[in-house]
């Protein structure tokens, strides 16, 4: 469907109201009844709406959905709770009585901008939905941010999303592409859409992995985020007022030396005076631009750098984020307390070499400042150069235009060597492995984790197939 075909959410709400089979409740907290109130304002809302209710009152929302553990309530548990709740009322009190009824639960927790503006307005919100009477149900479940710089626009755009959400559960679920971004119908520029989870029994063979690269490279968000076991998450679940180290790279494939850097670099952040061990994290990342050939991007490829982190038990970010400063914007919504990126030095070198070329024009300062930002400390990890000699952070050949600049910043510790690492694995080179693989050489293991190895095999990667027993 293309843009002059898109429904408004008037003409999504009815249609739903006009379809006799589906049937279910609304229960919004936070930003008001803004979604049911769109279904009611269309008419028709009888054939739709068993129940609307809104629990405002922390005391009353606790007595009906449970006391949270983590005092917030604009989260995903809280979510879940009250999708658990009102589906187990639905289906208590209906089934019988209508049989060949799909019953849906939409929910909402959302902290709307605020008259001071200290909230800059953010919220979770869910559907859980049967295709089938009968059925056991899925679970869409969203997070977003709010970009109206007003309160009443807000909710508006609450509204419209949740619209949006049931329309998409209901009429793009055989499209998981589809369904993602059909959610910023009509609100492209007032919302962000950084995590959807997409689960249950009519989704078991969509991976949902692929659901950060449907955000990320549809602009719904800049960056998105899956753990180690390949399910969505958030960053407010997972990295909230957390100590947080990013690793960058290509990952195809994760080698040997990528594990080095992972222990060798989380090490060092470790020991950092100011990083709580307990509370210290890494993730992967990688970035949109990385999985870009002749201007596409290969989903399967996406996948097999995705199951191969996975595997090495790593959460992973994809992003938009080219410039680190982007990266870093996104993560201070969440209080993370310190935040390490490791470069390997070739990288390093190039972006260097880069900025300077491009900000020669008075801009050179804001351009290294904006790069090397005082609340994070760059890990150089050594590589070999193309004379065979070893890069590090102290001898970068940086342009002798900005060497005074790159020295303050190694004397500040802001730019840091990664110390504790594997000489020996430097001589790995990914380039070369991906030839070895390719070309059937039989050293490739040599130079790979055992774990990236048996993803390699398991799903036949490269043509590499495991073993006959």
């Amino acid at each position: 469907m293309d843009k002059a075909q898109v429904l408004t959410q008037e003409q999504k709400a009815l249609q739903i109201n006009l379809d006799n089979h589906i049937y279910g409740t609304f229960a919004e907290i936070g930003a008001g009844q803004e979604v049911a109130r769109l279904f009611f304002q269309v008419g028709a809302a009888a054939g739709t709406i068993a129940k609307t209710m809104s629990a405002y009152d922390k005391t009353y929302s606790d007595a009906i959905y449970g006391v949270e553990p983590s005092g917030r309530y604009v989260c995903q548990s809280r979510i879940n709770n009250m999708l658990d709740h009102e589906y187990g009322l639905m289906v208590e009190r209906l089934q019988t009585e209508m049989p060949e009824t799909k019953f849906f639960v939409f929910a909402d927790s959302v902290a709307a901008i605020n008259y001071q503006k200290t909230i800059k307005g953010q919220g979770w919100m869910g559907v859980r939905f049967q295709l089938t009477p009968d059925s056991k149900p899925n679970d869409l479940i969203l997070h977003v941010k709010m970009l109206d710089n007003d309160n009443k626009l807000q909710q508006e755009a609450i509204g419209m999303l949740g619209v949006n959400m049931i329309y998409g559960a209901y009429f793009h679920y055989d499209d998981p592409e589809k369904l993602i971004t059909s959610l910023i119908d009509n609100l492209q520029g007032r919302v962000e859409i950084d995590m959807v989870s997409l689960t249950g029994p009519d989704f078991e063979d969509f991976d949902q992995r692929l659901i950060a690269l449907y955000l990320v490279r549809n602009n719904l968000t800049d960056v998105a985020m899956f753990d180690e076991q390949g399910n969505m998450t958030h960053a407010s679940e997972h990295l909230y007022k957390k100590h947080l180290m990013v690793v960058r790279g290509h990952y195809r494939p994760p080698t040997k030396v990528t594990l080095d850097v992972f222990e060798s670099g989380l090490k060092q952040f470790k020991a950092n005076e100011d990083v709580e061990d307990e509370k210290a994290r890494l993730v992967a990342e990688i970035t949109l631009e990385n999985l870009i050939v002749n201007g596409v991007t290969d989903e399967n490829d996406f996948l097999m750098r995705a199951k191969m982190l996975n595997g090495l038990n790593q959460k992973v970010i994809i992003s938009n984020c080219n410039n680190h400063q982007n990266l870093i914007n996104y993560l201070s919504d969440y209080k993370i307390k310190n935040l390490g990126l490791v470069i390997g030095a070739r990288e390093l070198n190039h972006i260097i070499h880069e900025k300077y070329q491009l900000n020669q024009d008075g801009r050179l300062l804001v351009a290294f400042g904006e790069l090397f930002n005082r609340n994070i400390i760059i890990y150089v990890y050594p590589a070999y150069g193309d004379d065979g000699s070893l890069m590090t952070a102290e001898n970068l050949p940086v342009p002798k235009g900005i060497h005074f600049l790159f020295k303050h910043l190694l004397d500040c510790k802001q730019i840091v060597q990664v110390e504790d690492f594997d000489r020996e694995l430097l001589k790995i080179q990914p380039n070369v492995v991906i030839n070895d693989l390719l070309s059937g050489e039989d050293d490739w293991e040599d130079k790979l984790p055992e774990e990236v190895i048996n993803v390699i095999k398991e799903n036949n990667y490269f043509g590499r197939r495991p073993a006959l027993a």
